[in-house]
């Protein structure tokens, strides 16, 4: 054992005597050699540089509207626009612009601003947008936003000269489209506010189921088709009998979803409005307010159909922590009455009073356009007329939507 233990210090020893001498040896070379340049590590802003032309830089898509009165006819353009790219910045045209061409807005532009800034398919929006795409405002976009292309509707957008607005877009090749959402607009919500009677066709609720499942993709509580929940923890319920949902009562939304982790919104169904309000509300049926909801970046879930009252089941099945309410509503005199809908919640200390943050509702949009019915009427005509053409042009090949309109 000893003898094994004297051979490995040797070892040891002879091992350490060469690698000294190796090491001096080197040392002396370099010496006699001079300076070398040893490679120096490229600084931090190239490598950052490398790494985003690695990257591939996100596609910017640009779209534009008057979003007045806005409904979910529009929230279905936005995400349409969206699924083009990466990111949707919208251009809002400003109250003058929609005044030369169209007639006078319902909602003015910081309403309306309001209103597209909430929809969850906006990454970022330009006010004062023109209502054509003129060379200079292209550029713009092209140079300044990085705007990747220019998206519209399959519907004509002609000035008062007849000229396609999107004329140029095209010629250079950065225009896409998308299809209209068939069955509303903003025309046709000031008819029926105009005429104050809700009628429906059976053609009303086509493709709403559809609509309904792209509109909470990827938002929202996960649902398990076995019947059993995602477990999301439901931590506020605002319920909302809204007879048109304005964007811009967004802000209380916003306000709600604030207070918790998670916003889920209860939808009354046509008919509890109707006993509540009226025959000729709401002015909006129960899958059109379905939809706008839905499209609301700070919703995350929605109970179509709720009822009136706000029930201690309902409370205990979704999980509700707190129940809010707006100070604006149609009608508060529900506060005072004995069958208040929020009694329970109330009584079990979660309800909340939010000030709403715009004094905004069906009346008083209606308000606005009796007060300059005439100039609403002469707009609507012209629309109307427009429309008539678009669809009277409109063909369909292999399922693609072919359109020619002859200005």
């Amino acid at each position: 054992m000893e003898a094994g233990a004297g051979s490995s210090s040797a070892k040891l020893v002879a091992a350490c005597v060469i690698g000294g001498i190796v090491l001096g040896a080197s040392v002396v070379a370099l010496h006699l050699a001079g300076p070398v340049a040893i490679p120096a590590l490229p600084p931090v802003d190239a490598l950052r540089r490398r790494f985003r032309r690695g990257r591939r830089r996100p596609v910017r898509v640009y779209m534009d509207g008057c979003f007045d009165m806005m409904h979910y006819g529009h929230c279905n353009a936005l995400r349409q626009a969206h699924a083009l790219g990466d990111e949707l910045i919208v251009g809002v045209v400003s109250d003058d612009e929609i005044t030369a061409n169209k007639g006078p807005p319902v909602t003015p532009l910081h309403e309306r601003l309001i209103m597209v800034r909430a929809v969850k398919w906006v990454h970022d929006v330009i006010p004062d947008a023109p209502y054509a795409i003129t060379e200079d405002f292209m550029n713009k976009l092209f140079n300044e936003y990085n705007i990747d292309y220019i998206i519209h509707g399959d519907d004509p957008c002609l000035l008062p000269d007849g000229t396609d607005a999107y004329a140029l877009a095209k010629k250079v090749g950065r225009y896409k489209q998308i299809k209209r959402t068939e069955g509303v607009s903003t025309t046709d919500i000031v008819g029926r506010m105009l005429l104050c009677v809700r009628e429906r066709s059976a053609s009303d609720s086509h493709n709403h189921s559809s609509l309904q499942r792209q509109f909470s993709h990827g938002h929202g509580q996960k649902i398990d088709d076995s019947g059993s929940g995602s477990g999301t923890r439901i931590s506020h319920f605002l319920p909302t009998s809204r007879r048109i949902v304005q964007f811009s009562n967004s802000r209380i939304l916003r306000l709600a979803r604030e207070l918790g982790d998670f916003l889920l919104v209860g939808i009354h169904t046509d008919q509890t409005i109707s006993s509540t309000r009226g025959p000729h509300r709401p002015i909006m049926n129960l899958h059109e307010r379905s939809l706008s909801v839905l499209a609301c970046r700070y919703v995350d879930e929605v109970i179509i159909g709720a009822p009136w009252d706000v029930s201690k089941d309902m409370i205990t099945t979704f999980n509700i922590s707190l129940v809010v309410h707006g100070t604006i509503a149609e009608n508060m005199d529900f506060m005072k009455d004995d069958l208040n809908p929020y009694a329970v919640p109330r009584a079990m200390g979660i309800y909340r009073r939010l000030e709403s943050p715009l004094d905004i509702t069906t009346s008083t949009i209606i308000r606005r356009i009796v007060a300059n019915h005439e100039a609403y009427q002469k707009r609507n005509e012209k629309k109307e007329a427009s429309e008539k053409k678009y669809y009277d042009s409109k063909s369909f090949v292999n399922g693609e939507i072919v359109v020619e309109y002859e200005c």
